[in-house]
């Protein structure tokens, strides 16, 4: 059974309410037919539910049992309207801005279902850029107690690797903080742990990467790493992660020995901490495309409720499968 299967099986048994906003994607309506079919989660599409269903009739697809909410007829628009103002008003929110957001824009009403309770999670992004899709979730969710940093991971699925956790790995940050500091380094190897034990259920083995390995190289980017590392032993003393590590280093036995000899994660790490956004967002797309990996997210950590992200490249097996996994994360909540 592949990693998403299991995922699939763990949302079934407690099934969650999930938001899909972009439903004049033919991605999210097919996604959406086949989640249901499947039994992954209840789903809930904000538009016009006519359009809804002439799509549907289009792509020659079943969208029976998915609830269907267009914000301008909504009985609970009134009720959303003063969420979102009293969520935002210190930042000038009014109440009449807040309901021309929410009638103009599904992806902020479809997170102010989820702040209400009306849902637990929300999918989107595969026709919305990164900052558009995150934006209202980190403006109206909020962070998680004590949680220092909400940053952004792929789960990537590589297909017959002997690396990582029988091939899955967590990859951080993949999606949002574009330079993080040492300081919040340790803190994405923190929330990545958390994440990865959650949804994969095996011990994190964190390497914090760089292209040098144990003072190979000098570089005020490698002393970044080696900064992280050492705040992250001193604040997270749970954890199994060592650095700097090369990519073969972190992966590799044999490079390992070589390269590391001595370190608990070298040779076996299943969780990559990047330097930077740069460095997660082309490494895992060369695995996604040349790999011929899963890559599922870029998913939020360390927000109070679940709502994940898209890529634009994404099928509609992409989004079912993140589905699955915020279903998954919302149980956690």
């Amino acid at each position: 059974m592949s990693y998403i299967d299991v995922i699939k099986d763990k949302a079934r048994m407690d099934k969650k309410t999930i938001v899909l906003p972009e439903t004049t994607d033919k991605r999210t309506l097919i996604a959406a037919s086949n989640i249901i079919k499947e039994g992954i989660a209840d789903i809930i599409m904000i538009g016009d539910e006519e359009k809804i269903m002439d799509g549907a009739t289009w792509l020659e697809i079943e969208l029976d049992g998915v609830t269907i909410i267009n914000p301008s007829t909504c009985e609970k628009l009134d009720e959303y309207v003063e969420l979102l103002y009293e969520t935002r008003k210190n930042k000038g929110m009014t109440p009449e801005k807040a309901r021309e957001i929410l009638l103009s824009d599904n992806l902020t009403f479809g997170v102010i279902m989820v702040k209400a309770n009306d849902a637990d999670g929300m999918v989107a992004g595969a026709c919305h850029a990164t900052a558009d899709t995150l934006r209202p979730a980190l403006q109206i969710l909020k962070t998680a107690p004590g949680v220092k940093l909400v940053s952004g991971f792929f789960l990537m699925c590589v297909p017959d690797s002997p690396y990582g956790e029988n091939g899955t790995f967590l990859f951080a940050d993949c999606g949002l903080n574009q330079d993080p500091t040492a300081e919040e380094l340790a803190a994405i190897a923190d929330t990545s742990a958390k994440s990865f034990k959650s949804l994969v259920g095996a011990k994190p083995i964190i390497a914090m990467l760089s292209h040098s390995t144990k003072g190979s190289a000098k570089h005020p980017l490698v002393d970044k790493v080696v900064e992280a590392t050492r705040i992250a032993h001193e604040q997270y003393p749970h954890l199994t992660l060592d650095g700097e590590l090369q990519t073969d280093a972190a992966l590799v036995p044999q490079v390992a020995k070589s390269k590391a000899p001595g370190s608990e994660v070298a040779g076996k790490a299943n969780v990559l901490i990047f330097p930077n956004l740069d460095c997660g967002n082309i490494g895992y797309k060369l695995v996604q495309r040349l790999g011929n990996a899963e890559a599922y997210g870029p998913m939020l950590q360390g927000i109070s409720k679940p709502v994940n992200d898209l890529s634009r490249g994404c099928s509609w097996q992409d989004i079912v499968g993140v589905v699955a996994l915020t279903a998954v994360q919302a149980q956690l909540v």
